[in-house]
């Protein structure tokens, strides 16, 4: 039989989701796609997490691109389809109401790159390599990485990245703001999980709607972005977790958030 090409495991409302095809450095096929799916339906109907941690199975690879032994055989109709599907599906990651942080512990190619991209922090190893290299095999990113990496380093580094197909090292990707943190491989799940830990602390529904309001934001203009921003803080102020968070300042106590 062979293993889940994606894992999912939970533990005091972290979870840890591992694509795990090592013996192909991870490499996205139809079957991992699915597992993704699978992972992001209980994801969202799961109450109880409050961070996800994404890393890749094996020490050389996190995702390194989508299976080319599938990718030869797509038709123009199967490449719009298999477009949108995995476009839908980072999009669900992106929409997630908790952050995601994706722990990048070697290759991040092509779509292990857009992946990376749809998450809300990227942390890698000093040994991680990215890049979008795409245009190098004659075709372009195609589950979103056109369009989140322009809206994180801008359109100019973008389309360097994008029309040269060339690799960058984690320092790099550092400057060029696409990593948060870079830290070296032995620390980098431990320092995952104290972001995540630092999370599971907060208001969920503070979190859900931060996260709304940033990414919705991101989207449209100054004034409609403030408008969405008064919106998700008057939803907030409708919580439970809102009363007790006053409530344990003014007492000088720890809150204890419920998600309600």
């Amino acid at each position: 039989m062979s293993p889940e090409p994606v894992i999912l495991e939970k533990s005091q409302r972290i979870a840890t989701l591992t694509f795990n095809r090592p013996e192909v450095h991870n490499a996205m096929n139809v079957d991992m796609a699915a597992g993704l799916e699978r992972a992001l339906d209980d994801l969202e109907a799961d109450r109880e997490v409050r961070a996800l941690i994404l890393t890749g199975a094996g020490e050389r690879s996190f995702v390194s691109g989508a299976d080319i032994n599938e990718m030869r055989k797509r038709t123009p109709l199967t490449a719009v389809e298999s477009s949108i599907y995995r476009q839908g599906l980072f999009d669900r990651l992106e929409g997630l109401p908790f952050p995601s942080i994706a722990a990048l512990n070697g290759y991040t190619f092509g779509i292990g790159s857009e992946i990376a991209l749809a998450c809300t922090f990227r942390i890698a190893s000093a040994k991680a390599k990215l890049g979008q290299l795409e245009i190098n095999i004659g075709i372009i990113p195609g589950a979103g990485g056109t369009q989140r990496l322009l809206r994180l380093i801008g359109k100019s580094k973008a389309a360097e990245l994008i029309l040269s197909g060339r690799i960058i090292n984690a320092d790099e990707a550092l400057s060029l703001g696409m990593v948060n943190k870079v830290v070296p491989p032995e620390d980098l799940l431990d320092e995952c999980r104290q972001w995540a830990e630092g999370f599971t602390e907060k208001s969920p529904v503070a979190m859900k709607y931060a996260l709304q309001a940033l990414n919705q934001g991101a989207e449209v203009d100054l004034a409609r972005g403030l408008k969405i921003e008064s919106y998700c803080i008057g939803v907030c102020f409708s919580s439970q977790d809102a009363k007790e968070g006053v409530k344990a300042f003014l007492e000088k106590r720890k809150p204890n958030y419920s998600g309600e």
